[in-house]
């Protein structure tokens, strides 16, 4: 189940009728999408968000446009870490993490420089925003997303 938002629906639907050869970058900035499994539901759910890197891993931002409440992809990946990412046109799994205190400054700043508005969110929001760490599985331990 795509996001119900439809400007995101319709940039999903692009990125994965293309194979990921369109809709990376959106409006200039970095793109993945991420399948969660609803933590109520057990729905697949997919979402695209911004990104960034820390070496070998990506780093996404829980900022939900800077509202009072967490995302609901975010409280589905703290139930559920198993992801699969799509970047691009490669498609993988990964677990997901909330960044730790000490690397969640760097990780922060990284990702106010690609998306700057997020400083506006966490001026706007109630609570700390979270910093999300995608590290790859190198294993077939992701979920079961089937075909695109």
């Amino acid at each position: 189940m795509d996001s119900a938002t439809g400007w995101v629906a319709k940039h999903i639907r692009t990125y994965v009728d293309s194979g990921g050869a369109k809709g990376h970058l959106y409006q200039g900035l970095p793109t993945l999408l991420i399948t969660v499994r609803g933590r109520r539901s057990g729905v697949l759910r997919r979402t695209a968000l911004i990104y960034g890197r820390a070496g070998d891993d990506l780093v996404v931002v829980a900022s939900n446009g800077g509202s009072d409440g967490h995302p609901a992809w975010y409280l589905n990946l703290r139930d559920t870490p198993q992801v699969d990412l799509q970047v691009g046109t490669e498609r993988f799994a990964a677990r997901a993490r909330t960044a730790t205190a000490d690397e969640r400054p760097a990780l922060w700043q990284a990702m106010v420089t690609i998306f700057p508005r997020y400083e506006q969110y966490r001026a706007a929001a109630a609570r700390e925003i979270p910093v999300v760490v995608l590290e790859r599985l190198h294993t077939g331990t992701g979920i079961d997303v089937g075909p695109a």
